[in-house]
């Protein structure tokens, strides 16, 4: 438990400061907790103490939480998607090993969140914690940024999944009927057809989200264990581990030591949106515990069902270079394997179920009202869905825009990740950091410390062009719209939130009471 003497020593995030009092042992902590004694619950009285009232039931379980997070990342389905341009990077090689580091990238991102979000659960996720961590003079628009990225973040992830669904169907009917070629037009209706089919549960019957969600979870994994049985099974021949590890197969222009980095940085995004299931922490008992176990159990299930599928695909594969000619380079694969077009077309579909299930639910945690009567975000929900749609009007103007968008949303998110930690890295932890049921200890400081430099460093080369040498076709727009995306969060800012916006108040005697339970 942190102290009082200890957080009186930091001049910026006292509870002093905050207006508010100061948890003491011995008889404060009687007093505090007689206090307590008209909340209900532990979880609701946690809440309060961080500024927030009640407003959602606590409909999830921990397995519907672990149902969110994993139906959303969807690793082995999210990877089959843009494993193409690993191939191009550098081979089978980049694919299997730079999905192995990017593993481990992520985990380290994702591990630190957790310990954060075990301390502060509130479904405001970064936002909440950066306007408690950051120094009190920057807090407002250190939270007001975070806030905003991770919102636009959020929109421009779901936005990928449904444009994933949008081209794999296209390439499955290409696949059968090779004169056809669709139109960007028909792509986007798709697309809309898409995002409407998978956020309908949410209008129609928001009560079985929830089990929607634990299904979501069944049929991504079920999916696995059948696709990844049919690859071995099926299989005509087998690759010699020289074609896995073989270096120098890349064929983008880029040096080996770039390219493999850019392969880890595509290779993320296999893991993007691992913090689904913070962003539902007042709606889950326990969520201190529940949701660090969600959030590190869906990276353990990603790892295990992405790495040995793609482990098997690259053994299995027989023609490299149809696979790099392909519209739809994992239904390429499937053919190989199978030499049926017919199978192919069964796990290609069961691949796009899961994308329906993985990205279908935008998320809208920064708007206050939640109806009554459908016990969800309404508003904020249906403006998710607009900003969806015209974001795809975008695909019209021009695939390579729109592409950049989609590889950056994972960027966006990481660095929303990174703040709080970075952060509570230059502050002290001990000095920031109440009572939490999920505590790492020294590890937490190294994830801290390396969470930031990480995003930084992968950061970097998410922002380089694809391939070499660089034309109109092959441009990277990731820092553009990124600088242009700070532009219009600036903007906000002077106009609007400067003024108006407001973040919580923390009762840090409550929290502390309330934590560890």
């Amino acid at each position: 438990m942190v102290g009082g003497e200890a957080r009186l020593k930091d001049a910026d995030i006292t509870a002093h400061e905050e207006g508010l009092p100061l948890l003491l042992d011995g008889d404060g902590s009687d007093v505090a907790l007689e206090s307590l004694g008209d909340v209900h619950t532990l979880d609701d009285a946690q809440l309060r103490a961080q500024g927030h009232e009640v407003a959602l039931r606590r409909s999830f379980s921990p397995l519907s939480a672990l149902g969110l997070g994993f139906s959303i990342t969807a690793s082995w389905a999210g990877y089959l998607s843009n494993f193409g341009q690993n191939l191009i990077y550098g081979g089978p090689q980049n694919v299997v090993f730079g999905l192995l580091v990017a593993t481990v990238v992520q985990w380290i991102i994702t591990l630190g969140l957790s310990e954060v979000a075990s301390a502060f659960p509130s479904a405001g996720g970064q936002y909440h914690c950066t306007y408690i961590l950051a120094p009190t003079k920057h807090k407002k628009f250190a939270a007001f940024t975070v806030g905003w990225m991770t919102l636009l973040g959020w929109w421009v992830v779901t936005c990928s999944g449904l444009s994933l669904c949008a081209i794999s169907v296209a390439g499955m009917i290409n696949f059968w009927h090779k004169s056809f070629e669709a139109a960007r037009w028909q792509v986007y209706l798709i697309y809309l057809a898409s995002l409407f089919l998978t956020a309908a549960p949410l209008f129609l019957s928001p009560k079985i989200v929830p089990r929607f969600v634990r299904a979501a979870l069944y049929l991504s994994v079920t999916g696995f264990f059948v696709i990844f049985c049919m690859v071995l099974g099926l299989r005509k021949s087998t690759q010699p581990g020289s074609f896995i590890t073989r270096s120098g197969q890349g064929t983008s222009g880029w040096n080996p030591g770039t390219a493999w980095v850019l392969g880890v940085g595509n290779a993320l995004y296999a893991y993007g949106a691992t913090d689904g299931a913070i962003h539902i922490a007042e709606e889950i008992p326990r969520p201190g515990k529940n949701i660090p176990l969600a959030m590190n159990l869906t990276m353990a299930i990603g790892f295990s069902t992405a790495f040995p599928l793609f482990l098997a695909l690259m053994f299995s594969v027989t023609d490299l270079d149809a696979v790099l000619n392909s519209s739809l380079p994992s239904m390429e694969v499937f053919y190989q394997i199978t030499q049926s077009r017919s199978l192919a077309t069964f796990m290609m579909t069961w691949v796009l179920l899961t994308y329906y299930s993985k990205r279908g639910l935008p998320f809208s945690e920064f708007f206050s009202h939640v109806s009554v009567s459908q016990n969800f975000p309404v508003r904020a929900t249906a403006l998710s869905i607009c900003f969806c749609c015209l974001y795809g009007l975008l695909y019209l103007a021009s695939t390579t825009a729109f592409n950049s968008i989609v590889t950056g949303a994972i960027l966006y998110l990481n660095i929303t990740y990174a703040v709080p930690q970075g952060i509570l890295a230059t502050r002290g932890r001990k000095a920031s950091l109440p009572a939490r049921a999920f505590d790492l200890g020294p590890v937490g400081l190294a994830c801290n410390v390396l969470s930031p430099l990480l995003v930084a460093f992968i950061g970097t080369f998410i922002c380089f062009p694809p391939q070499l040498p660089v034309a109109a076709d092959n441009m990277n727009y990731t820092p553009v719209i990124l600088a242009g995306l700070f532009a219009v969060i600036l903007g906000l800012w002077y106009t609007r939130g400067a003024k108006n916006f407001r973040g919580p108040q923390i009762d840090w005697e409550a929290l502390n009471l309330t934590a560890c339970r």
